[in-house]
C-alpha cells in the first residue's frame, strides 16, 4: 500500500515539475489593435534551447465559435515535447466572413515569424495546424496566396497538419448539403453565392501547394470530411507534394481533437515525427 502512495507522489511530482518547465505568455495582440479576437497565447519550454520548431494552432467551431483558451492543454503538451506552440484567436461569424478570418490568421502567422525568436522558436520552422473550421483556415491561407500577400510576407509555413478538416471544398458541401441549421450557420460565413463558395475552398488552390502535409481524419467523422480529406491527399500526391494521411479508427469529429488532451496520444508522435522529418 505504501509503495502505491510513493508511486502516486512521484507521478504527481513529475507532473508538477513538467508543468513548471512550460512558460505561458497570454493575450498578445498580433494585429496592432485592442480586439481580443486578434490575440494569441504562446507555450514554450523554459530551457536554454533556441530555434525550436513552432506550431501555430487554429481552433475549430464552425467559424462562429471557439476560443484559444480551450486548448491550453495542446500548448502545454507540445511545449513539453520541445515545440513552441502558438494558439490564436480570430474574429468569428456573424461579425465577419471567412475572408476576414483568413486575413487575420495570416497576420497572426506574420507576427509569429517576426517575434517567435523571443520565445525560443525558429522563424524558419513554422508549422500550422487546425481542427475542423480551423483546418479549413489553415489550408486556405496556405494555398491561396492572397492572404500572405495582403499581410505583406511570403508564405512562411514549413508544413501543414490538418486534423479532421471541414470545408476543404465548400462549394461541393454547400451545393449538396441539407438546408438545416448547420447550413444556415455556414451561410453567414460564406454568403449565398456559389462563386464565393468556390473562392473559399482550399481545394480550388491545390496546385499552389508545395509544402509537406500531414492529414488526419476520423473513421466516424462527417461524410464530407471522409470524402474531401482523401481527395486532398490524392491531389497532393499526384503533384508530388510530400503528404501522409492517417484514418483514426473509432473517432468522430470532436474526439479527433479532444483525444489530444492526453500527452501520450499517438497523434503527438505522428506530428513530432512529421515535424522532425520536414525540418531536416
Amino acid at each position: 500500500m505504501m509503495y502505491k502512495y510513493v508511486v502516486l507522489l512521484m507521478l504527481l511530482f513529475q507532473t508538477l515539475l513538467s508543468a513548471a518547465q512550460v512558460k505561458k505568455v497570454k493575450n498578445i495582440n498580433y494585429a496592432g489593435n485592442t480586439d481580443e479576437a486578434n490575440t494569441l497565447n504562446i507555450f514554450y519550454k523554459n530551457d536554454s534551447i533556441k530555434n525550436k520548431p513552432v506550431l501555430v494552432f487554429i481552433h475549430g467551431g464552425s467559424w462562429s465559435s471557439g476560443k484559444k483558451e480551450t486548448y491550453w492543454w495542446l500548448g502545454r503538451n507540445f511545449a513539453r515535447k520541445g515545440v513552441v506552440t502558438v494558439i490564436i484567436n480570430y474574429p468569428l461569424a456573424p461579425n465577419v466572413q471567412y475572408g476576414e478570418m483568413g486575413n487575420d490568421c495570416a497576420l497572426a502567422v506574420k507576427w509569429v515569424k517576426e517575434h517567435i525568436a523571443d520565445f525560443t522558436g525558429s522563424a524558419e520552422q513554422i508549422f500550422i495546424m487546425g481542427h475542423s473550421a480551423g483546418a479549413h483556415l489553415a489550408e486556405l491561407i496556405n494555398a491561396d496566396p492572397k492572404y500572405f500577400n495582403k499581410a505583406g510576407i511570403s508564405n512562411p509555413i514549413k508544413g501543414v497538419i490538418l486534423n479532421d478538416p471541414f470545408g476543404l471544398d465548400m462549394e461541393e458541401y454547400l451545393t449538396t448539403a441539407e438546408k438545416d441549421h448547420f447550413y444556415f450557420d455556414f451561410i453567414r460565413t460564406f454568403t449565398e453565392r456559389p462563386a464565393v463558395w468556390k473562392s473559399a475552398s482550399p481545394l480550388a488552390y491545390v496546385n499552389n501547394i508545395k509544402n509537406p502535409h500531414l492529414l488526419f481524419y476520423g473513421s466516424k467523422t462527417y461524410g464530407a470530411i471522409k470524402l474531401q480529406t482523401p481527395r486532398l491527399y490524392e491531389k497532393l500526391k499526384a503533384n508530388h507534394v510530400p503528404v501522409e494521411i492517417k484514418e483514426i479508427k473509432g473517432k468522430s469529429h470532436v474526439p479527433m481533437i479532444s483525444q489530444m488532451i492526453f500527452g501520450g496520444n499517438q497523434l503527438y508522435k505522428d506530428i513530432l515525427d512529421f515535424i522532425q522529418k520536414t525540418s531536416s
